[in-house]
């Protein structure tokens, strides 16, 4: 029997799991798919002679996060690779805005094309983080409240520094780009860095999300592990195993196993029963968890009526491409980029955003695109380029505004026409490039939920990222932490804070929590306010006056 149960090897389960191992527990995961990596996966089935990134590919916060720096990765294999330039912004006058690590390089470089004004004000916002860094970063990742790491923001920022900072940290990036630059580009680099979540340019926290996005930037870059994302995974794997725990693949959770209200294991499908001595961590999407794996009889009312409302973000699109050479793009700077965002100014940015809300297919969308092998030549020939673009969708298409009558079937045809409607974008930024490609494949948003079953829909992010479904309301209002209604199951995915992306925080989270209520329970001791938060939680009684 092993100490704990994760069900889901994606990265956050896969931090929990090593996490856990450090503490000595024997840990058994358990993965539906037949590799693990959940949405940190990489292949050569485009074409034996490229790689290709199944899902994503560039990891500043796992660069830059605590959970996964703490594992020392690098002694397991991993290794970094940049590309010359973190990200590139063409604009349609030919002009191109970049960002650079090392904040010196990226105002020198917004001087020469953009002006000195616009130089000093992104100075302005690199001061702010610097300031901030790193208990920003703390305050992200930790179970909510962050208590100390906010009281050591106030202290630096100071009363007059507080309420300036307070709304800067509410502003949409629209705004934000109004007050403090004379010239588009700074905006666009912050604008799409908000797109790469569902933060529309005029949505409240949209300019602080844009800022975190492009400081990492600046400061550890927006890395790739060296042959490939699944690099990353075998990272974690060979840590994990080296301590003696196990990943099983292609083990389907069923059902975590209820027994007066804790959790003693899970059952999969093949009908194995796995117990846990101790706890169950699910790497899996809240609305997977509760109502699925456990049932409605095991948990609140209140639950059930609070998961109804909860919002996943967009659906996302995305082809790979093996190109037979670089990207021809019109403007030269962006050759060098790792990433490269396209769209031509910030009102086809928040026109396709609004559109894509409102369920409207864009009939130009607003592309992410991935020049893998300017980032990490291993990842094909020399003088060719493993490339990819996503973009997203509405979850549920009402019209097409292009002329493809894309419904959201995902049928071939629509699976087509939709990868030539990217290709066409591309295209206006980088006349040529559809001579470039050799090999193409399209990843819908079934396709992608059918690789990993968290990809809700297409959904890359575990949720919203909008302000009403972060810290104390994710998943739900009144929660913010990995501890639910269960006693010894955790949430450990995406659907918990801090949320979407690759920084493990949510199973680091997870799996110190499951640490911190053995040691409570070991010692006999219960602590009151989680006591409280339990009780709140599961719908029974409210502690009252003595």
């Amino acid at each position: 029997m092993a100490d704990a149960i994760v069900i889901g090897a994606g990265p956050n389960g896969l931090v929990a799991a090593n996490v856990l191992a450090d503490a000595g527990w024997q840990v058994e995961v358990l993965e539906a798919q037949p590799q693990p990596g959940g949405a940190v996966r990489s292949d050569r089935a485009l074409d034996p002679a490229f790689i290709n990134d199944l899902f994503s590919s560039f990891y500043p916060l796992a660069k830059a996060s605590p959970a996964i720096a703490a594992l020392h990765l690098e002694q397991h294999g991993l290794a970094w690779s940049h590309a010359p330039t973190v990200l590139a912004h063409p604009l349609a006058d030919g002009r191109c805005a970049t960002l650079h690590r090392g904040p010196a390089a990226t105002r020198d470089e917004m001087a020469a094309v953009f002006g000195a004004p616009d130089a000093a004000a992104w100075e302005r916002l690199t001061a702010l983080w610097q300031t901030l860094h790193p208990h920003l970063l703390r305050s992200l990742f930790t179970p909510f409240p962050p208590i100390r790491a906010t009281a050591a923001m106030a202290a630096r920022l100071r009363p007059a520094g507080i309420l300036r900072t307070a709304r800067f940290m509410t502003l949409p990036v629209r705004r934000l780009a109004e007050e403090e630059f004379t010239e588009p580009g700074a905006g666009l680099l912050l604008a799409g860095c908000a797109l790469h979540a569902d933060l529309l340019p005029e949505a409240a926290g949209s300019a602080a999300f844009g800022w975190l996005m492009a400081m990492l930037g600046q400061q550890v870059g927006w890395p790739v592990p060296v042959g490939g994302s699944t690099s990353l995974t075998d990272a974690l794997v060979r840590r994990l195993e080296s301590r003696g725990s196990r990943v099983h693949c292609s083990q389907r959770a069923e059902e975590v196993i209820v027994r007066g209200g804790k959790a003693l294991g899970v059952r999969t499908a093949d009908g194995q029963c796995y117990r846990a001595r101790r706890a169950v961590l699910a790497d899996v999407a809240a609305t997977a968890l509760y109502g699925g794996l456990v049932g409605w009889e095991h948990l609140p009312p209140g639950l059930r009526q609070d998961l109804r409302r909860f919002q996943w973000d967009f659906s996302t699109f995305k082809v790979d491409w093996a190109l037979s050479g670089p990207i021809p793009w019109a403007a030269p700077q962006a050759a060098d980029a790792g990433t490269v965002h396209l769209g031509a100014d910030l009102d086809e940015l928040s026109d396709y955003a609004h559109q894509v809300t409102t369920g409207r297919l864009p009939r130009r969308p607003f592309a992410l695109l991935g020049q893998m092998t300017t980032a990490d030549a291993s990842r094909s020939p020399a003088g060719t380029q493993s490339a990819w673009a996503y973009t997203h969708v509405p979850r549920r298409i009402a019209s097409d505004l292009g002329d493809d009558a894309i419904t959201g079937t995902w049928d071939a045809r629509e699976g087509e026409a939709m990868a030539q409607r990217l290709e066409r974008q591309v295209e206006r930024f980088a006349p040529g490039f559809r001579e470039l490609v050799t090999a193409r494949r399209i990843l819908s948003p079934p396709v992608l939920q059918g690789l990993d079953e968290n990809l809700v829909g297409g959904a890359l992010n575990g949720g919203t990222s909008a302000i009403h479904q972060q810290f104390v309301f994710r998943p739900t209002p009144g929660t913010g932490r990995p501890e639910g209604p269960i006693e010894h199951l955790y949430l450990a995915s995406a659907s918990a804070h801090p949320g979407g992306g690759v920084h493990g925080a949510c199973g680091a989270n997870a799996a110190r929590a499951a640490l911190r209520s053995h040691r409570l329970l070991a010692g006999r001791i219960l602590s009151p306010g989680l006591s409280a938060a339990q009780r709140l939680l599961s719908g029974g009684p409210r502690p009252g006056p003595r």
